[in-house]
């Protein structure tokens, strides 16, 4: 009544603005000005298999293993008239996830991610509550998304969001540590909301500096043979031709930077051309894996591929042993490159980066830098007790100059370093190359300091 409105009124506006119904699939008269909402955390699991089914054929960010609060910023964002705001509260791991790709590149893609305040510190609900909560707020652009303010979990420890309204909506505070990054366009890269240096950094450099593989480098994964027992012995004691065996190396043959043997060799049921040999051709060798056709048989590969029952799960690349090389094991507690010079095939649990035109030893140096670290860390998924990944779909997020573009005294700076043992050795030349100035270079080198997982001491 104090507004102006009579019972009626009210009574009638209700009915129309109060809907009981499912968001994510209810008709709604749009578009509008702002959206507000906390939306709910549900795990696929919970969700009945036909609605998800909707759910996924309706909202393309529903992706991988994204939880239902995910297709609720989609729809929130279709939702939006021109400058149109969104405002959640809601979880925080899309801004890192795999599964918050979609949506991040969605917004970074039309929209502005205005503000955001990290809540990780505070007691946002009444009752506890599993995941990280946050304040979001998306406006949609027509063209340049400005400037992204936000306020740490750290800072918002023991302060009233009043405080962290008051410093994002003024351009300086002393309230408050306000802190302000420009968000990359067209991109699902994560968003280190809680790292601003990290991540205004790693953008700077990838924004200047092509991929790994767009600079003619090769990321590529060892052989994996569905029944190792079989196909991997000494490779003296393999009894089969010659031609149809190759000394392999391990990941457990890396040792201290070097490639120490242990005298394995792999079955190579493939010719030069990559077609699978006739049996007939290589009676010893035909005999062997008859002699083990059970268990090779076995294996979904050959089930699938009946005529070639004797194959190994990955085809055995032409030329790949004889190649220079970059050896890399997946999970360490740092960055594992070794260079092998073309005398060995590499296992499935080695992956192995080759260049067309980069110099190997110089390509060694920046992979063991500070900031090749700090991108692998950044991006990669941690196994138990901190260890890192360094998988094909991390390494590829490595940025590297064109070679042709290294000046020489540069290039004969980083072949040096190769087989250097110390940091700074190898972060004084890569620094250069990127062009990154004193306080880049240490955020780079503390960022790396602290990612690796160090053993303990006996």
């Amino acid at each position: 009544m104090g507004l102006g409105l009579t019972e009626h009124g009210a009574s009638l506006l209700c009915g129309a603005w109060l809907i009981c119904d499912d968001f994510l699939l209810s008709e709604l008269d749009g578009p509008f000005d702002f959206v507000i909402g906390n939306p709910p955390y549900v795990r696929q699991e919970r969700i009945p298999d036909a609605l998800l089914k909707e759910y996924r054929r309706r909202y393309q960010t529903l992706y991988d293993r994204a939880d239902l609060y995910i297709p609720f910023f989609e729809r929130a964002l279709d939702l939006l008239s021109v400058s149109g705001v969104v405002g959640y509260i809601c979880a925080n791991r899309w801004l890192k996830n795999r599964y918050g790709g979609p949506l991040r590149e969605k917004i970074s893609s039309g929209y502005w991610l205005k503000y955001f305040i990290d809540m990780e510190a505070m007691d946002a609900f009444h009752s506890d509550v599993t995941a990280y909560p946050a304040i979001t707020v998306i406006q949609r652009i027509a063209g340049s998304a400005g400037l992204t303010r936000t306020v740490s979990g750290a800072a918002m420890a023991n302060r009233s969001l009043t405080i962290a309204v008051s410093a994002l909506l003024t351009k300086n505070s002393d309230e408050l540590a306000v802190e302000g990054f420009f968000s990359p366009t067209n991109s699902s890269a994560p968003l280190l909301l809680d790292d601003i240096p990290r991540m205004a950094l790693l953008r700077r450099i990838e924004r200047d500096f092509p991929s790994l593989e767009q600079s003619a480098c090769h990321v590529g994964i060892g052989v994996a043979t569905g029944c190792d027992r079989v196909y991997i012995d000494q490779l003296d004691a393999l009894p089969v031709e010659a031609e149809r065996k190759l000394p392999l190396v391990m990941a457990r043959d890396l040792i201290d930077g070097k490639i120490t043997w242990s005298g394995n060799g792999v079955l190579n049921p493939f010719d030069e051309c990559g077609k699978l040999v006739s049996l007939g051709a290589f009676p010893r060798f035909a005999h062997y894996l008859q002699a083990h056709r059970e268990a090779i048989r076995g294996r979904n590969v050959a089930k699938r591929d009946q005529t070639g029952w004797y194959r190994t799960i990955d085809k055995i690349q032409p030329g790949l042993l004889q190649m220079p090389k970059i050896l890399v094991p997946d999970i360490k507690g740092e960055g594992v490159f070794v260079i092998d010079d073309g005398a060995f095939y590499p296992h499935h649990n080695l992956y192995y980066i080759t260049s067309s035109e980069w110099d190997l030893r110089a390509l060694h140096t920046v992979l063991r830098s500070s900031l090749t670290l700090l991108t692998i860390s950044t991006y990669c998924t941690r196994m138990a007790g901190g260890f890192l990944r360094f998988q094909a779909q991390y390494l590829r997020r490595i940025r590297l100059p064109r070679w042709c573009n290294v000046p020489e005294a540069l290039r004969i700076d980083l072949i040096a370093a190769s087989g250097s043992r110390c940091q700074d050795d190898l972060d004084t030349p890569v620094n250069t190359l990127y062009g990154l100035g004193p306080d880049d270079a240490v955020c780079a080198r503390n960022i790396a300091d602290a990612a690796r997982v160090r053993k303990a001491s006996p």
